[in-house]
């Protein structure tokens, strides 16, 4: 299908892409709708950028036909609230002229108002796993006409640990149902889900796992340290026409705090940082305010990289270099989107080369190397984890004690007691010739009689 007018969908559809600007669909959308709208259970497999959510929602709407009932028939589980919002802003563009009701749910908020919500009635629930199984729970949701169910970067949760939870909501939902998963890599893990839950899935793979988007300039710096690599990203950051809106990358939400508070004394506003110990309010401020131009520097950790719509997302910039690849291309993902030119740039210490080269095996490419420019100062200033560890000589943090010794010696035999239970009990009542029972006043006497000693 080379148009969105091919797909077999209502006049209100159509009028609802016309309106997003969208004309022709992705590969991945194309292979997707007819196996979806089949009812099949089906898992789609391709690189972030290509419109994953756009491939499942688009054929799932075209199937849902009008009802009042409250019980909603579809359910999307995403691993994080910002998620959560996204997929409920898209789905009301797409139901633009139609009346699909969605209500979206995630922790942080008071579960009263999204039971109050859920009571209003649905036809689609988004949702992340906790706060679903949590309305389950509290009989607030019902499941019995959920004939639908998608789950959206699967690999994500399990990675989270939600799988204990989808396990369990799995348990609630009818058995009759249909399945759909979307991901961008293909695990271990996420094979074994599919292989517990789904049934003989049509596979949709528009892409191998860790294939790089085409239009997407990568380039490596060698760094020695991390305040190094602030001093490149400072560096690189004061080209403003040229890095107009930049996302930037860190290992965990410390080292983005970090980050963030150097950027800020040189680009005051022009910068804001983003991670889960952030509060929901600040949180979707800062993802607005970057899309809006507001802000051209949004600091992060990996778990932004995954799933969400940042518009127009000129240049990444890697400040570590992520122990697993397939990291890397969901990080890079966000730039190059809707077949726009996109620049990723990875800084690289000594100790991290091993994950470039890791990266590199999986995208089946090298990574263009660069020397960092002349002016940028080289840090001696190193964080706690890059700092060596210091070990005093005659001080060993373990110290081999050798049985034996000038004050060693052996227990004396009598604090030698063993727990020998039963037979120990045994040899109490020997060597004391205590009767079997308490009260048996008759029993010594009558072993007497009988010319027997005494128990």
């Amino acid at each position: 299908m080379n148009s969105f007018q091919d797909f077999k969908i209502s006049k209100q559809l159509h009028f609802a892409i016309e309106d997003l600007g969208y004309s022709t669909p992705t590969e991945i959308q194309t292979k997707s709708f007819a196996e979806i709208g089949s009812g099949k259970d089906v898992v789609g497999i391709a690189q972030t950028g290509t419109g994953k959510t756009f491939a499942y929602m688009l054929p799932l709407i075209s199937g849902l036909k009008f009802s009042k009932q409250i019980d909603p028939r579809i359910l999307v589980l995403v691993p994080t609230r910002e998620l959560v919002l996204q997929v409920v802003d898209q789905i009301k563009k797409f139901g633009k002229y139609s009346s699909i009701r969605v209500v979206g749910v995630y922790g942080g908020v008071n579960i009263n108002t999204h039971k109050q919500a859920v009571w209003e009635g649905a036809d689609i629930i988004v949702a992340t796993p906790g706060r679903l199984y949590d309305l389950i729970l509290s009989r607030a949701l019902k499941t019995k006409h959920i004939k639908k169910l998608v789950i959206d970067e699967v690999d994500v949760m399990l990675d989270l640990g939600f799988r204990f939870q989808l396990t369990n909501i799995f348990e609630l939902l009818q058995e009759q149902r249909q399945n759909i998963m979307y991901s961008a890599t293909m695990t271990d893990d996420v094979a074994v889900f599919i292989n517990d839950f789904f049934k003989n899935p049509t596979t949709i793979s528009v892409a191998v796992s860790g294939t790089p988007l085409d239009n997407i300039k990568q380039i490596t710096y060698d760094v020695p340290n991390f305040y190094t690599k602030a001093n490149v990203v400072c560096h690189l950051l004061k080209e403003k026409e040229e890095f107009i809106k930049t996302l930037v990358f860190v290992s965990n939400k410390k080292r983005a705090d970090v980050l963030y508070e150097l950027l800020e004394e040189k680009f005051k506003d022009d910068v804001a940082v983003i991670h889960s110990n952030k509060t929901q309010n600040y949180r979707i401020r800062s993802i607005e305010n970057f899309n809006a131009n507001t802000t051209r520097i949004l600091v992060t950790t990996d778990i932004m990289a995954r799933g969400l719509d940042l518009d127009l997302v000129s240049h990444v910039i890697n400040v570590d270099t992520p122990r697993f690849a397939e990291n890397y291309m969901h990080r890079i993902g966000r730039t190059g989107r809707a077949q726009a030119q996109g620049n990723s740039i990875l800084l690289t210490t000594e100790k991290e080369r091993p994950y470039r080269e890791a990266i590199e095996k999986l995208m089946g490419m090298g990574i263009e190397k660069k020397d960092i420019a002349e002016e940028i100062e080289i840090s001696t200033k190193l964080t706690w984890e890059e700092q060596p560890v210091s070990q005093e000589r005659e001080n060993p943090h373990k110290q081999q004690f050798e049985k034996g010794g000038a004050s060693f010696h052996e227990k004396s035999k009598k604090n030698s007691q063993t727990n020998q239970g039963g037979s120990y009990k045994k040899t109490l009542k020997l060597k004391y010739k205590k009767a079997r029972t308490k009260g048996d006043k008759n029993f010594n006497k009558r072993n007497k009689q009988k010319g027997k000693k005494p128990f």
